[in-house]
């Protein structure tokens, strides 16, 4: 269920056509130069990875796999989720936190005293299931909670929208932040691209 939850929300918050069904995971045609089309994957699937290699075709895959010619393997990234609670979005006074939705999008912007995103999130709804994506603090902002704050505002976005599960793919220096905050992980991700 995370897995799908989350390629359908993370289509939604990227602006990309609807993921298709191919085989055992799901293609998106993203169509950004440096990134044609992902495919998403539960498991490794050697029959439909070893028909891929377009230039600029990326894998997501369930699992740390070994990819040879021509994938280039990216750091592990970790599939998590977790129940949605309720927690309150608060920020220092020289910082102003903002939220909007825009259909089926949240986006929480925290900007510093100077007008600058000090730090940033989205959440796509998807009924359920709410997808986070793009959670980023600006280095000269962080160790200041914003990023806790960021994703409390967005959970209460969710909830309100009714959505009471949070899935997102994290990096790692991101899982830590979201283990400290009650997620857990669904599984290690393997991410590659083809560059032809």
């Amino acid at each position: 269920m995370s897995l799908d939850a989350w390629i359908h929300g993370w289509t939604i918050s990227r602006g990309t056509p609807a993921p298709v069904k191919v085989r055992s995971g799901y293609r998106v045609d993203v169509g950004l130069p440096g990134h044609q089309v992902r495919y998403v994957l539960p498991t490794y699937d050697a029959g439909l990875v070893d028909g891929l290699g377009e230039p600029d075709t990326w894998l997501k895959i369930c699992g740390q796999v070994s990819l040879g010619v021509p994938w280039q393997v990216q750091p592990v990234e970790y599939l998590m989720s977790r129940p949605l609670a309720s927690a309150g979005a608060s920020v220092a006074a020289s910082y102003e936190l903002t939220s909007v939705r825009r259909d089926s999008v949240v986006d929480v912007v925290v900007r510093a005293a100077d007008g600058s995103v000090a730090a940033r999130g989205k959440a796509a709804l998807t009924g359920e299931a709410a997808v986070f994506d793009q959670i980023e603090t600006s280095p000269q902002h962080r160790r200041r909670g914003l990023g806790r704050s960021v994703m409390a505002a967005l959970s209460a976005a969710a909830q309100y929208a009714g959505a009471n599960t949070g899935v997102l793919v994290a990096t790692e220096d991101g899982r830590a932040l979201y283990t400290a905050l009650g997620w857990t992980l669904e599984s290690p991700m393997t991410a590659a691209v083809s560059r032809g």
